[in-house]
């Protein structure tokens, strides 16, 4: 079933949103050469918690952790552990939810840690306009699969895998809802996107190909051919006034105006 919010709703989520930006904000900030994904975990808890949140990932289906923590070729969904410490050159994928008041904020970010070769960095940044792109693609009484053909219309070219498995989704009082959100596909497809819609807007890209597997822990999704992966996420609502980023500290209005320019 599909949920279409109200604006009150809406300011909700807004809140619970900003948590998360908040959260990655500061987890970004800490991402250096030495950290393990443990304590990474643990500073992500502790904010949450402090803000009157709870984490949206811990003991969803008995998983073990506030965030998940992918690093190199893990795609998603990595366990953190005080055991994995972040080395120069890698790069680490931070997902994180929180729950306030009922509503769930979700996002994901891509981050180096230290120097990284070049492959990666454009690899980084082409996951992340992709996400943009397809965000800016998004109209009321547009469809859900214009979102997906812009993802997939700015990635396809550079040649990176995109994951097929793993989709974004419809967000509200549960932190997976209907639609389904692919980050490939045909344009004009798909449920009609309204006013109150909520939806977490998440492509994956592996520097290889795109396939996958999963890890005997029964979480862990690493590229098969054990080529890097990037993965970016916000949620986000349609206004009259176009997208609003609810997990963007600034709504996504700066990236988003920047989109508005490209012919």
């Amino acid at each position: 079933m599909i949920q279409i919010k109200t604006d009150a709703e809406i300011d909700k989520m807004r809140a619970a949103g900003l948590v998360v930006g908040r959260a990655l904000a500061l987890l970004t900030q800490a991402v250096a050469p030495g950290i393990s994904t443990g304590e990474l975990d643990a500073m992500a808890e502790s904010y949450i918690r402090s803000e009157g949140a709870v984490p949206s990932f811990k003991g969803y289906h008995d998983y073990p952790a506030t965030i998940c923590a992918s690093v190199n070729n893990q795609i998603v969904h990595g366990i953190p552990s005080m055991r994995e410490v972040l080395r120069e050159g890698d790069i680490v994928s931070l997902d994180c939810g929180a729950i306030l008041d009922g509503w769930h904020g979700d996002s994901a970010v891509t981050l180096a840690v230290g120097d990284i070769d070049p492959a990666l960095q454009r690899l980084i940044d082409v996951t992340e306009e992709s996400m943009w792109r397809g965000l800016a693609a998004a109209r009321i009484g547009g469809r859900v699969s214009d979102i997906s053909h812009a993802i997939e219309e700015y990635a396809r070219p550079f040649g990176f895998g995109i994951v097929e498995e793993y989709t974004g989704h419809g967000i509200g009082t549960e932190m997976h809802q209907e639609p389904a959100v692919p980050n490939f596909g045909k344009p004009g497809r798909g449920p009609e996107i309204v006013k109150g819609l909520a939806l977490a807007v998440e492509p994956m890209l592996n520097l290889g190909k795109r396939h996958t597997r999963m890890l005997d822990d029964g979480w862990t999704v690493v590229t098969k051919d054990g080529s890097p992966s990037a993965h970016f996420e916000h949620s986000f609502t349609l206004t009259d006034d176009g997208p609003l980023v609810l997990t963007a500290l600034d709504g996504g209005k700066s990236k988003l105006a920047a989109l508005a320019t490209v012919g």
